[in-house]
């Protein structure tokens, strides 16, 4: 029973995600948190410790968003995207989101912290 509310709780953990990347999307950025939400929503699972295994398709959009973020105005944006997302999901672990581009194999350029200074990134 458990799992059935679970599974019926993970598209309204996404609606609440993607509508709080639509509400802090930067407007000076070519990323947008849409964007970042919706690569990044696969992850979900495994960032709340409710899936014990990195998704292939976290890792397809943590690549993709990676790709996507060419300049620093666009790593700036979605590392604030990724802070606000973060701090909408109350279970998400940010030790254990921390080490989710390393695990597939991207390097992000920043550190995954909540006290990482979001403007200092190049």
């Amino acid at each position: 029973m458990a799992a059935v509310l679970n599974s019926r709780k993970t598209p309204q953990v996404v609606a609440v995600l993607v509508a709080a990347a639509l509400l802090a999307s930067s407007a000076s950025a070519a990323i947008t948190c849409g964007q970042v939400g919706s690569s990044l929503a696969p992850c979900i699972p495994y960032a709340t410790g409710r899936a014990s295994a990195l998704p292939a398709s976290c890792c397809s959009g943590v690549k993709s968003l990676n790709s996507a973020a060419r300049t620093s105005a666009d790593r700036q944006a979605a590392c604030r995207c990724l802070k606000s997302l973060a701090n909408s999901v109350k279970s998400v672990n940010m030790g254990t989101v921390a080490t989710i581009p390393g695990k597939c194999g991207v390097s992000v350029g920043f550190p995954i912290s909540m006290s990482t200074d979001c403007n200092k990134i190049s």
